[in-house]
C-alpha cells in the first residue's frame, strides 16, 4: 500500500495548505509546499526493512539490515549501533556518473550524506534496548531531482521501523527501542523568497541552501546551511526553520500513515 501528502490533507492543520497571496513556482507548487511524496513501505523482498521514498522525481529505496554484532569500539558495552551506506545509480542524473566503487573510494559528498543518516536514525533509536546489534542502514538514490539526503532520513526511518517490527516478532525484544519519529527536508532562498523542498533547478540557483532534520516531538537533530553569495538574516533564518518545520510536521504525517500505530519508549534505557 502507497500513501500521498494529499491523502491526509484532514489531518494537517489547514494554514500549512492555505495558498493565498503567495506566488506559484515552476512546478505549480506554493512557495511552502512540498512536492508529491509517496511512501511504500516493505518494497524489497529479502530486506529484514525497507521503502520507496518519492519526493517528486527523486526516487531513493531504503533497506535495513540486521547484523548480530557491533563495531570494535562498542564491543562488550551492551550497546546496538545504527549506521548507513548511501549511493546513486550512473543514470540517477541527466548525465551518467561513474560508480564510486570503480574509483576506490566514496566521495567526500557520500561520506558526509551516509555519516548524516546515521546520526539522524541513531538521535530516534534506544541503542541500550536494541543490545549488540548492527542496523545497516542502506540508500540508494535511483532517481535523483534535489533532495536526495533528506529523502533518504525519511524513508530510511519507515524502513527501520519495519525492521525492528520484524526483530520483535522473533523475540528479540518485547518493544520497539524507538523513541520518536524522525524526517528531514531542505529549504532555500531563491530569487529572494524563501521556499520548501528544493528541486534540483531550485537548488542550483539558490542564495541559500539549508537541509533540516527534525524529531516528531519537534526537536533538532542537525541543520546544514550555507549562503551562497550573500549572507542572510536573522528574520531569515526563522522563516526559513518555520518552512521547514511545516514540511517535517506533514513528513511525519505521512510516516505515521505509513507504518501504522508505534508505541515509543518514553525514555531511554539507562537515562
Amino acid at each position: 500500500m502507497t500513501f500521498r501528502i494529499g491523502d491526509f490533507k484532514l489531518k494537517i492543520d489547514p494554514a500549512l495548505l492555505r495558498r493565498e497571496g503567495r506566488s506559484m513556482r515552476k512546478d505549480g507548487r506554493a512557495p511552502d509546499e512540498l512536492r508529491p511524496v509517496t511512501i511504500t513501505p516493505r518494497f524489497i523482498k529479502h530486506a529484514e526493512g525497507s521503502a520507496l521514498i518519492e519526493v517528486g522525481d527523486t526516487k531513493v529505496v531504503c533497506t535495513v539490515s540486521v547484523e548480530d554484532r557491533v563495531p570494535p569500539f562498542l564491543k562488550g558495552g551492551g550497546e546496538g549501533w545504527v549506521t548507513s551506506e548511501y549511493g546513486m545509480l550512473p543514470r540517477a542524473t541527466t548525465t551518467r556518473s561513474q560508480r564510486e566503487v570503480s574509483r576506490g573510494k566514496p566521495s567526500g559528498r557520500t561520506h558526509e550524506i551516509q555519516r548524516l543518516i546515521g546520526r539522524s536514525l541513531r538521535a530516534v533509536v534506544d541503542a541500550k534496548a536494541l543490545g549488540e546489534r548492527t542496523l545497516w542502514v542502506d540508500c540508494d538514490v535511483i532517481q535523483a531531482d534535489g533532495g536526495t539526503r533528506t529523502a533518504s532520513i525519511t524513508g530510511a526511518f519507515v524502513a527501520l521501523v519495519d525492521a525492528l517490527r520484524h526483530m520483535k516478532k522473533q523475540g528479540v525484544f518485547a518493544e520497539l527501542p524507538l523513541v520518536d519519529f524522525v524526517a528531514a527536508t531542505s529549504v532555500g532562498k531563491v530569487g529572494g523568497e524563501i521556499l520548501l523542498d528544493l528541486n534540483y533547478e531550485e537548488d542550483s540557483k539558490a542564495e541559500v541552501d539549508m537541509n533540516v532534520v527534525k524529531t516528531g516531538r519537534g526537536l533538532f537533530v542537525e541543520v546544514q546551511g550555507t549562503a551562497e553569495h550573500t549572507p542572510f538574516s536573522e528574520d531569515e533564518m526563522r522563516a526559513l526553520m518555520a518552512s521547514a518545520d511545516k514540511g517535517i510536521q506533514q513528513l511525519i504525517t505521512a510516516q505515521k500513515a505509513v507504518v501504522g500505530d508505534v508505541v515509543l519508549k518514553k525514555e531511554r534505557a539507562g537515562s
